[in-house]
Formats: structure tokens, C-alpha cells, sequence
């Protein structure tokens, strides 16, 4: 049987001389076009049920963010404004018309900074599990001394080259991908061979061990409430209630703080809903895109 991405057309385009690797599917006009960006470790793949059902009614194009998947794996400093210039780059360039983005975990984030600094590009923004913080405004009175110094010291630690290195040839694993992937699916039967290769696969290619280790040395971007308050286009949160990398419930209480008028759905799964029930996610992206028009949006 043919996979979405099997079926549908990936091709590469240079962007500051690297290579981006993404996929398109679909050529109806009438519709906005789609833009689907993949989370941390994962790729295009992962839309895999997504791409060829949405293209039915959209141009739908899904993008290996520079650093992952088939894309170049340079030695940069990787963050949210890398990956916003890149989007809005890719939009501006190849889909040349306001695009929908629909964002999972990192790419989530990605998409957020797209849709709040470079709002033109933007049609409609759908978080499926956005990674990315919230200002916290908690202030610890008695901070604990000696935790503090543990934490740094452990982050100095994995900054070093060789513990970096060692730590990603263990986490990339199949074995332990797996593990990781059931951990954060609430359908075990959705975590297949094929899933685990299309996480494993990329782990292989010159520049990964690289990648990881500047992903996390790279400082914290814009906080998520200080980007909601400049985004003015609708917004559509699907949230994996299961997640346990997230309290989706509480998180989806702090995005309506600062955005009230965005609308959501809790869904029976885990970190990546789009993967794990994309008939849902599917149906619900494609309902909220064809009425956009009614969607509330905030006044500038």
C-alpha cells in the first residue's frame, strides 16, 4: 500500500545554500493552501495520513525543517527565528499566496513565530500540541541552592562534545524510539516499524549528532503569550489530551488567556493527534479551514 508522501510529489529547494526537502500534494485554488511542519526528530513522513486526504480539497505542502528529515544538517544555531525566516521563505517563494500552517510540537512553535512576526504570509495558524513557553510568573522565594547548581551543571555536561555525542547515539536507537514513541501514544498499534524507521532514518545522516546538540545549546525564543499578543489570524488548537510530555488542559487554559477567541478540540490521544487519529484531525482541520471566513479573528 502506498503512503501519502509515496503518492505525493517531494522535491528539493535551496534556501541559504542548503537543501529543504518537501512535499506537495493537491492543486486546488479556490481553497487556501496548507502548510504542515513536523515536530522535533521527526519529517514529512509523519503527515503521512494527512497529506493525500487533505489534498483532496487543498494544496497541501509539508516541509523538513532545516535540520531534520531530508533537509541539510549544518552546524547553525537553531531556533524559532531560523525556522520562521525559513517558513515564511518557503511561503513567499514556492506557495506565493497566504497559507494555512498547521504546526505539531516544535513545529508548532515555528509556525506561532511565522503567523506573530511575519503576519502577511499567514491565512489561518492550527497548533496540534505547540511546544514553546509561557512567561512564568511564578517567582520561587527560596530557590533550592544546591538543585540549582545540579541542573547547571548537568546542562554544562551535555553541552560538552563527547557526552552530546554519546547521549544522541543512545536516544536514536530503535529500541528506545519505540519505547519513546508508545510512551507518548495513547493507540500502541499506531507505533509501527514504519514509524520508528522514518524517526530513525534521518539520525544517520552527516551533521544529526551536530543538530542535537545545537538545538539544545540555542537560547530560548520569544515567550508564547508575547507572540499571541502581536498574532491577529484565526487560530485552531487540537490538543492530544493524553499527552504526557503535556497538561494539555491547563496548557490550553493559558492559550485562551492570552487569545480568547481561538477555538479547539480535545482529542483521545497523545503528543502527536495527527499521526495517531488523523481521521479527526483531518476532518477538523478541513472544516475550520473552509470557514474561515466565519472564523473569529482579532481586531487590530
Amino acid at each position: 500500500m502506498q503512503t501519502a508522501t509515496a503518492a505525493a510529489t517531494g522535491a528539493y529547494w535551496e534556501w541559504r545554500g542548503q537543501k529543504i526537502y518537501y512535499v506537495k500534494a493537491g492543486d486546488n485554488q479556490s481553497n487556501p493552501p496548507l502548510l504542515l511542519i513536523h515536530g522535533f526528530g521527526a519529517s514529512t513522513d509523519h503527515w503521512r495520513k494527512n497529506i493525500l486526504p487533505l489534498s483532496r480539497e487543498f494544496e497541501v505542502w509539508a516541509i523538513d525543517l532545516l535540520g531534520f528529515g531530508r533537509s541539510s544538517k549544518p552546524d547553525l544555531e537553531y531556533g524559532g527565528d531560523l525556522w520562521r525566516d525559513q517558513l515564511y521563505d518557503f511561503i513567499q517563494t514556492m506557495i506565493q499566496r497566504p497559507t494555512v500552517l498547521a504546526g505539531n510540537s516544535l513545529g508548532g512553535y515555528s509556525a506561532l513565530c511565522v503567523a506573530a512576526q511575519r503576519p502577511e504570509a499567514v491565512e489561518g495558524l492550527v497548533l496540534l500540541n505547540s511546544a514553546g513557553p509561557f512567561t512564568d510568573l511564578k517567582v520561587e522565594s527560596r530557590p533550592d541552592p544546591a538543585r540549582s547548581t545540579f541542573a547547571k551543571f548537568a546542562q554544562s555536561l551535555l553541552l560538552q562534545p563527547l557526552p552530546s555525542w554519546l547521549l544522541f547515539q543512545w536516544v536514536r536507537q530503535k529500541w528506545l524510539i519505540r519505547r519513546t514513541l508508545e510512551s507518548v501514544y495513547l493507540d500502541q498499534t499506531a507505533v509501527t516499524d514504519e514509524l520508528v524507521e522514518e524517526i530513525y532514518r534521518p539520525s544517520c545522516d552527516p551533521g544529526a549528532p551536530t543538530v542535537f546538540a545545537n538545538v539544545f545549546k540555542s537560547p530560548q525564543g520569544e515567550k508564547i503569550d508575547a507572540l499571541l499578543e502581536r498574532m491577529r489570524c484565526p487560530l485552531l488548537l487540537l490538543w492530544g489530551e493524553g499527552d504526557p510530555w503535556m497538561n494539555a488542559r491547563s496548557r490550553a487554559e493559558q492559550f485562551r488567556q492570552h487569545y480568547p477567541q481561538l477555538q479547539e478540540h480535545f482529542l483521545q490521544a497523545g503528543h502527536c493527534p495527527h499521526d495517531e487519529v488523523p481521521d479527526q484531525v483531518n476532518s477538523l482541520l478541513r472544516e475550520w479551514v473552509l470557514n474561515l471566513d466565519r472564523a473569529p479573528s482579532r481586531e487590530a
